[in-house]
């Protein structure tokens, strides 16, 4: 079985059996009818992926892995904050009129900073550095600029990424501050680790570990029948992750660079009410 299923299912029974359970504050999200999303929670998981033994993609139900992608290359390579510049409509409750996020993710990744090397944005920063100063302890991007918070549309959720070189091999951690774990836990982990691929494979590295720190991990209430229902499936073996080993520019990789061959997966048949 898929190794990230073992995760998953791990991760999601914590939650039910030794959750803490928020139906008695007033919080934010709320459903499409307009009542109050609550949700049982766990503080601080901490999950390793080793990607030089398997892709960390579920089996329990599937993973739109070319969605996840172009949601990816929307924020770090076209380094954009505008829902017009991305294929799927998931942003589309936190545009505005005109399509824009405000300054929130992409638009961040994409700001210029002044170095003693030059001038660079984060993502750039991260490639000349992994290039040329692998040895370095501060190969790391956050996107969680307090200055700008009041003019994004969500506050980001993955914010950090701090990438490691040992030898040859490139490691990562994500950081999050908040996961829904039913809609977004694998993608997220998916999209990070064909990030740290495309990182390695155009700095001549090595895969190696994922680290995925999340300070919130929820379940919303409403999901729960649904999460139950998918952590008694049995998982399937994991696919096997395809990625173009021709290209050797960041900025060369489309969504069709990245393929599963033999993805089986389970199907839920149900419709995922949506919190926002």
């Amino acid at each position: 079985m898929s190794y990230a299923d073992i995760v998953f299912k791990q991760n999601c029974e914590d939650i039910l059996s030794h959750g803490y359970s928020d139906e008695a504050l007033d919080v934010r999200p709320v459903w499409e009818d307009g009542k109050k999303a609550h949700t049982v929670k766990k503080f601080c998981i901490v999950n390793r992926y080793d990607l030089s033994k398997e892709f960390p993609v579920i089996t329990l139900r599937k993973t739109n892995l070319s969605a996840a992608c172009d949601e990816l290359l929307w924020i770090w390579q076209k380094k954009s904050n505008n829902i017009k510049d991305l294929s799927s409509h998931i942003w589309d409750s936190w545009a505005d009129e005109n399509g824009s996020i405000g300054k929130a993710y992409g638009y961040q990744l994409g700001i210029k900073h002044k170095y003693k090397e030059g001038e660079f944005d984060q993502v750039d920063r991260v490639l000349y550095d992994l290039k040329h100063n692998p040895q370095s302890r501060r190969i790391m991007t956050n996107i969680y600029n307090h200055h700008d918070l009041s003019e994004m549309g969500l506050y980001p959720c993955a914010y950090s990424v701090t990438f490691n070189v040992s030898g040859d091999t490139l490691n990562a951690i994500l950081n999050q501050r908040s996961q829904d774990m039913l809609t977004a836990n694998n993608w997220n982990v998916c999209q990070y680790a064909v990030l740290v691929h495309m990182m390695a494979q155009v700095s001549g590295l090595k895969v190696g570990e994922l680290v995925h720190v999340i300070a919130d991990a929820h379940i919303y209430d409403r999901h729960i029948p649904l999460v139950e229902e998918i952590i008694r499936k049995t998982p399937y073996d994991a696919p096997e992750f395809k990625i173009d080993k021709s290209i050797d520019d960041f900025y060369k990789f489309t969504v069709d660079s990245f393929s599963f061959e033999n993805y089986n997966f389970h199907t839920l048949g149900k419709k995922i009410p949506v919190a926002i």
